[in-house]
């Protein structure tokens, strides 16, 4: 049986301070409950305490602290732009599910921008939207578009079958969004030497061509209701993009926001510095999970949510969209947006008998997929979505290294099979 301790003694315990206790329990690293006899206070569970205490030692070597700098759960590079408190998101220290209700993608952008004029992504900026090859309009965009020829088919294993959905090259996507991004990394200018202000409008023309790749209707409207007039949807459905929006921009220093700031350390263009993160956000561990999310759900409509359910769990493979390590409670991005629709029958079902018999609440991937369902989103949409909302976050990420004179150039620790000397050599 688990024993819990308060939290001046799991303090003490570890040698640290409430904050740093806040951020284990955020991380999922130390499991906290209410204590019974007083709301007011937590209890921290002693066994964690322990194996956190342990591990901290461990890291004073050398060799252990730069290994875990990279793939330990600890951040090595400072951020203003977002946190994760008490299993709560932040941006710049405004609650992320409070701003969901109200403000828009734009709005987020200025604050995580920390930009001074208002946000507009309706407009392209001079020399940005002639470079810009649309596949299927020009012979560059169209020869770039064909060679991702099987980059365009999504495929996902659907009771072992695969099932694919092709993207015409002309066809809004990504890789229409991919192909006009690359063209822009491809003669973007440094960041180096550029002022704050010109960087700010570079990035607000970027997310707008972005969000018109991927569907979004040409105009002055917020992206929120572009995104519903391209996607053929009524007005009130703008909204639920706006929440997922913003819940959406950013997520702290995840792959793809290294990434891009691997890339500004380096003083790349911002258009590179986007490219390397959504090229890392694409991926099916990453942003694209909604993809494998879409792909259970198929499997349910197909199946039945209790043939599905029995299959995954007497097998011990995970479900994906449910659980999240930084959310042991259930994650608070997904809880806010399913609130605001009723998602078809069968997945209502199967997210409730999934919570029941695992523990685990959807995550954003289930949510969003959820919500592509209820609406009939074009293929790919969820995908398009989540990709022009988390570039805000990217490109906030990229302004903030870029502002950093040290480049981030970690070290390799070698453990392949040692050279052969050369003769004579000592």
């Amino acid at each position: 049986m688990a024993s819990w301790i308060s939290m001046s003694e799991a303090c003490s315990r570890l040698g640290v301070r409430p904050q740093t206790l806040y951020a284990y329990v955020s991380r999922g690293k130390l499991e906290v409950m209410t204590d019974p006899e007083d709301t007011r206070r937590s209890l921290y569970r002693a066994e964690d305490v322990a194996s956190l205490a342990k591990r901290k030692q461990a890291g004073r070597k050398h060799e252990t602290l730069a290994t875990n700098t990279l793939f330990g759960a600890e951040p090595s590079i400072p951020t203003a732009v977002s946190t994760f408190i008490r299993e709560r998101l932040y941006y710049r220290g405004q609650d992320a599910i409070a701003l969901s209700r109200t403000a828009t993608v734009e709005d987020v952008a200025r604050l995580l921008w920390n930009a001074e004029q208002e946000i507009d992504f309706s407009s392209a900026a001079p020399g940005v939207s002639g470079i810009l090859p649309v596949p299927g309009k020009d012979r560059a965009g169209k020869a770039l578009a064909g060679s991702q020829g099987a980059a365009s088919s999504r495929r996902a294993a659907v009771g072992g079958h695969a099932k694919s959905v092709v993207q015409p090259e002309d066809a809004p996507g990504r890789v229409a969004a991919f192909t006009r991004l690359a063209a822009l990394a491809a003669t973007g200018h440094s960041t180096r030497g550029r002022l704050t202000r010109v960087l700010h409008s570079e990035c607000q023309h970027l997310v707008g061509h972005l969000a018109h790749a991927f569907g979004a209707r040409q105009g002055s409207a917020p992206l929120h209701q572009r995104f519903a007039q391209g996607w053929k949807q009524p007005a009130k459905v703008a909204d639920l993009f706006r929440t997922a929006m913003v819940l959406l921009a950013d997520h702290e220093l995840t792959s793809s926001a290294f990434a891009a700031r691997i890339a500004a350390s380096n003083a790349a263009s911002l258009p590179a510095c986007l490219l390397a993160g959504l090229t890392t956000l694409a991926a099916p561990l990453h942003g694209d999970a909604s993809g494998r999310v879409q792909a259970l759900l198929d499997e349910v409509e197909r199946l039945g949510e209790d043939h599905v359910i029995a299959h995954y769990l007497s097998t011990g493979l995970p479900l994906a969209g449910f659980g999240h390590h930084l959310y042991p409670e259930g994650d608070p991005r997904a809880q806010a947006l399913l609130a605001l629709f009723e998602p078809p029958e069968p997945i209502t079902r199967f997210i409730r008998k999934v919570n029941d018999l695992t523990g685990l609440r959807p995550n954003i991937d289930a949510a969003l997929a959820a919500l592509a369902a209820h609406l009939r989103l074009p293929p790919d949409a969820a995908f398009g979505l989540f990709a022009t909302a988390r570039s805000v976050g990217l490109l906030a990420h990229s302004l903030e290294q870029s502002r950093e004179a040290q480049v981030i150039r970690p070290r390799g620790r070698y453990v392949g099979p040692m050279p052969e000397m050369a003769q004579g050599a000592r």
